[in-house]
């Protein structure tokens, strides 16, 4: 238990050694940027291309479904004739003469139409009013001249029959379009996070590195120290301080690349996530060991559950089931009810227009009958079954897969656990070898070749735990992931944006 105690005493040491550092030296820089990993995210989100690339489209996904469902609402329109005229000869059967005819027009539509989705007919709602003038020269002509005003009002309802819903369908495909965009989107935020979880604690494993390595330099230093002070008074020969000075060398050296090593390291995460080169990178991280139970049963029910692959997998088998129905529809046997009411009235009077109109019912069925189509339809329907058997074979898939996974993740969170605390005792007892060594060297017992392999391996086992609790966290993440649970927060991550859509 104490030395439990001190290794987490040395470790929020050694935490606090980081902060300082950092705080230190970022003073007096101009653009600087304390990095969370949740604020690494947003920003990676905001500055990739990517993932610009594909919120525009879903975007456009979006907006090709407002404009559908704005389609189904009543459609206002007006369509205007302000001016036509026509000046030309025509010939006349019944006399076998030409005749000169002047005609002109003036006039407008106004139409309102509404799509019906349940039924997928459309209902109509036309006035037309015009004024009408013509001349003809014709001798049989009764009133040379004609000056009238027309106007007719009706409406009109068609309904298709014996076929599937055009309406419904078009909708459908357009929601699953959307929403297969914002499933992309998603899973694109995903990957993208997982990407940047693994530069952003590589980033913290290099600053582990250098804070290793200069405590390993530090310690170089004073054993360096001690035996030069020993061979000025005599007591060592002069090898032993020239070994000294080498171990202090290398220890320089190995900060020197440490610092290397974190400079590129952050070069690269700022690449990643869209930062400026010349920004100045400080990564605010606490890396703990503690691990998390992990319910394997539960992990794969959930994911099977709320994957969203398994979702796009399911917008493929609806969409195959779309062509089917559009394959079946193949020179069907179909028709339309076509039925309108109205009145229509004219006259040369405006002022008498609607005094006498006039009822204009009709009604018309209209069938289509295919005879021989030297198999087309057969053809269409073959390939369309075809095309919804490979979509239902790609949702098996991905689900043994999704489970293969997450049994792999978990085995391995397991496998994890293990080295931690391997490495943890490790660390323990090269801390205790270290000072048992230290003491030996300090009474002459021991050389300083040997307290410099044993300050190597201090420094090895160090970096190898730190590791190892990355690892661990990059392979939690990956099971979140994998699983749309939060095992440390024992709560679900299914995105609100999914939420949202599926309560609509």
């Amino acid at each position: 238990m104490d030395i439990m105690n001190r290794y987490r005493t040395k470790n929020r040491t050694v935490r606090g050694i980081i902060i300082l550092l950092l705080t230190v030296s970022s003073l007096g820089l101009f653009a600087q940027e304390l990095l969370t990993m949740d604020r690494s995210m947003d920003i990676a989100v905001e500055n990739s291309p990517d993932m610009q690339q594909t919120e525009l489209a879903l975007v456009q996904s979006q907006e090709r479904l407002n404009a559908q469902r704005a389609r189904l609402k009543s459609q206002f329109s007006i369509i205007l004739n302000p001016f036509e005229y026509e000046k030309t000869n025509r010939f006349d059967q019944q006399t076998s003469e030409w005749y000169l005819n002047e005609s002109a027009s003036s006039g407008g539509t106004f139409a309102i139409n509404q799509r019906i989705l349940p039924t997928d007919g459309e209902l109509t709602l036309v006035n037309r009013f015009s004024y009408d003038y013509s001349f003809t020269e014709s001798a049989l002509a009764i009133d040379p001249v004609n000056k009238t005003y027309n106007n007719r009002l009706y409406l009109q309802f068609t309904q298709p029959i014996f076929t599937y819903n055009r309406t419904r369908m078009e909708l459908e495909r357009v929601q699953l379009d959307y929403e297969a965009s914002l499933l992309r989107y998603l899973l694109m935020k995903l990957s993208l996070e997982r990407e940047v979880a693994r530069e952003f604690y590589a980033v913290y494993s290099n600053q582990m590195r250098l804070v290793i390595a200069e405590e390993s330099q530090k310690n170089n230093l004073e054993s360096h120290e001690i035996i030069r002070n020993k061979v000025e008074g005599g007591l060592l020969a002069l090898e032993e301080l020239y070994q000294a000075e080498v171990n202090l060398a290398t220890s320089r050296s190995d900060v020197f690349n440490s610092e290397l090593s974190l400079e590129n390291s952050k070069d690269q995460f700022k690449v990643l996530i869209g930062l400026p080169i010349e920004t100045t990178l400080m990564i605010a991280a606490e890396i703990q060991a503690d691990t998390v139970a992990v319910n394997q049963e539960m992990a794969i029910t959930h994911a099977l559950d709320n994957r969203m692959e398994l979702r796009e997998r399911e917008i493929d088998i609806e969409n195959a089931n779309f062509n089917l129905v559009q394959a079946t529809a193949t020179n069907e046997f179909a028709g339309s009810i076509t039925a309108s009411f109205g009145v229509q009235s004219n006259d040369e009077l405006f002022s008498q227009l609607f005094e006498t109109p006039t009822n204009t019912p009709s009604i018309g069925l209209t069938l289509n009958i295919p005879i021989f189509d030297w198999g087309e339809r057969k053809s269409e329907i073959k390939a369309a079954e075809a095309s919804l058997q490979s979509s239902q074979l790609d949702y098996k898939i991905e689900e043994t897969d999704i489970e293969v996974n997450i049994r792999a993740v978990v085995r391995s969170l397991k496998n994890l656990e293990n080295q931690i605390e391997i490495q943890r005792k490790t660390v323990e007892n090269a801390e205790l070898t270290y000072d048992i060594n230290l003491e030996r060297y300090r009474n002459g017992d021991l050389t300083s070749l040997d307290l410099g392999l044993y300050q190597s391996q201090l420094s090895d086992t160090k970096m190898a735990l730190t590791n190892a609790i990355i690892d661990y966290k990059i392979e939690l993440l990956n099971l979140k992931i994998q699983t749309l649970y939060d095992f440390e927060t024992h709560s679900s991550i299914i995105p609100e944006e999914l939420t949202i859509q599926e309560s609509e």
